[in-house]
């Protein structure tokens, strides 16, 4: 019979997570995976398989949450412009407890280029998010927040690029102040 999981399996994979965005896949080795979900090496591997797997897991459980939250803002009754605002203040203003950056971007520089189950799962992820938007961008072209000449795939493919852009210069230690002039550059689109 097997033994009971004496943890939560949700908060181990919130746990690293986070792990993995702070210091990345190679960087974060199974002692800080153990260190940081408090589970010892054996549960790890028993639960997640391996290092790989339990990265696979945490990369699709952020880019869910993130795009839960993108949607919900997205699908929200906020003019486009607020609404907009609002996604680039989060990587302006973000989370203090979160780690500096973003995981997709972080992953896809990092692996991206030399594994392609992850660069898939990376470029699905930013289709995503890219699609989110558009349509949202479409439903304000069509009450006139946009103009007829905005192209709204073209408008939401600018701000998830600015948004990674404000993600990696916020990890490169850039202060407040820069972060703010890139995104209310952005937000001048609209």
């Amino acid at each position: 019979m097997a033994r009971p999981r004496t943890f939560e399996e949700d908060h181990a994979l919130e746990a690293a997570m986070r792990a993995f965005w702070n210091a990345g896949y190679e960087a974060t080795s199974t002692q800080d995976l153990c260190a940081a979900t408090g589970l010892g090496r054996s549960s790890i591997y028993n639960t997640f398989v391996g290092k790989r797997e339990l990265f696979l897991k945490s990369l699709r459980r952020y880019t869910e949450q993130r795009n839960a939250r993108l949607a919900e803002v997205m699908e929200g009754d906020l003019p486009i412009r607020e609404k907009v605002r609002t996604v680039l203040w989060w990587a302006v203003d973000s989370d203090p407890a979160d780690p500096p950056g973003c995981l997709v971007v972080n992953t896809a520089v990092e692996l991206g280029p030399r594994d392609s189950e992850i660069a898939e799962l990376v470029r699905r992820d930013g289709e995503r998010r890219v699609e989110i938007m558009r349509a949202a961008l479409e439903r304000a072209r069509a009450r006139g927040e946009l103009g007829p000449d905005k192209d709204p795939l073209a408008l939401a493919r600018f701000v998830s690029a600015a948004v990674g852009g404000l993600r990696v210069s916020a990890r490169g230690g850039a202060d407040r102040a820069a972060l703010e002039s890139i995104a209310n550059i952005t937000l001048g689109v609209f």
